[in-house]
C-alpha cells in the first residue's frame, strides 16, 4: 500500500492540532515536573505567531511541530509524532520541512529545548545536525532539559 505523507501549515487550534498537542502534553506530564515543562499552550502558540504544521499519513494526522522566529534564530516548538506513526521517519521529514521553511524566511540558525528523557527525539535532532548548546533565550539551566542548535542556509 502506498503511503501519502503531507505536511501542511495549520492553526494550532484546529481539531487535529489540538488532539496532537493534547497527546504530547499527556505524554510529557508524568515525566517532568511543571517547572521543567517548557512547551507553549495552544494560546501561547497563537499569541507568539508560531508557524505550525501538521504531518499526515494518508490523510490521518500523525504529528506536528512549529517554529517561532526571533531576531537571531528560530526555535522549534511542540514537536510530536503519534506512537502509531513512530519509526517511519516522519519527525525527520518534519524537521527538514521546518529547516526549509526557516531558510525561506531568511533564518540562519535553529534552536530547540527538549527533555532529557526524550531519547528518540534526541537521536532525531542529532541525526538532523543539531548539536548541544547551553540554555538560550528565556531558558535557564535545568537538569531535565537539553538545548540544541543547528545553522542552516549559508551558515551551515
Amino acid at each position: 500500500m502506498r503511503m501519502e505523507i503531507t505536511i501542511q501549515a495549520e492553526r494550532p487550534d484546529s481539531s487535529d492540532a489540538l488532539a496532537l498537542i493534547g497527546e504530547l502534553e499527556a505524554e510529557l506530564e508524568p515525566l517532568y515536573p511543571p517547572e521543567s515543562q517548557h512547551g507553549y499552550s495552544v494560546e501561547q502558540l497563537i499569541a507568539a505567531g508560531v508557524a505550525f504544521f501538521v504531518v499526515r499519513v494518508n490523510g490521518e494526522a500523525a504529528g506536528c511541530g512549529g517554529i517561532q522566529f526571533y531576531p537571531d534564530y528560530g526555535e522549534l516548538k511542540r514537536m510530536y509524532v503519534r506512537p502509531a506513526f513512530r519509526g517511519m521517519g516522519l519527525a525527520g521529514r518534519l524537521i527538514d520541512h521546518l529547516i526549509s521553511f526557516a531558510a525561506e524566511h531568511r533564518c540562519c540558525l535553529l534552536r530547540l529545548e527538549t527533555g532529557i528523557l526524550q531519547d528518540a527525539a534526541i537521536r532525531c535532532y542529532e541525526k538532523s545536525g543539531f548539536y548541544r548548546i547551553g540554555p538560550f533565550g528565556p531558558y535557564t539551566d535545568d537538569p531535565l532539559s537539553l538545548f540544541y542548535e543547528r545553522p542552516i542556509g549559508a551558515q551551515a
